[in-house]
């Protein structure tokens, strides 16, 4: 059996997960644990990626409303763990609808496939997010830049 494969099985299989959780979920407003620009405005949301380091394209390649699921699940107590991490709790949100903008990454160390910083926003806040390498052993991480060693 094919390592490579799994993992990549396994990666797209939590990511659609993910979303179905995301576009089922939905909850609305809380505060950010550090201030933060404006994310009302594109250039806003630009600029809270770039304060972690992050060179992103100028534009959102994907943007919506999404809800928070309702219901808890193994994958949402994952994701939500991933939020604690960096300050956020998804689960003041659940049954809420959100905004989430998609960046695509430009410098993502050793990236080989498109890698995507995703922020979800209630009441022009940050609640949420992640970074995603989508190749076949890329990871989920939060917004802070880990070295890759």
């Amino acid at each position: 059996v094919d390592f490579k494969k799994i993992i990549l099985i396994i990666t797209a299989v939590a990511a659609l997960i993910l979303a179905a959780i995301l576009l089922m979920g939905g909850t609305e407003g809380s505060s950010t644990p550090t201030a933060a620009p404006s994310m009302s405005s594109n250039d806003g949301r630009v600029q809270f990626l770039k304060s972690f380091g992050w060179d992103v394209a100028a534009s959102p390649v994907e943007s919506g409303q999404v809800r928070i699921p309702q219901e808890g699940s193994e994958v949402f107590d994952r994701y939500n763990a991933l939020q604690k991490s960096q300050g956020y709790d998804l689960s003041e949100f659940t049954g809420k609808t959100v905004m989430r903008y998609v960046y695509k990454i430009k410098n993502y160390p050793g990236a080989t496939e498109p890698v995507y910083a995703t922020i979800l926003i209630s009441s022009n806040q940050v609640i949420g997010g992640d970074i995603t390498d989508t190749a076949a052993t890329g990871l989920m991480q939060g917004f802070q830049q880990v070295d890759k060693e």
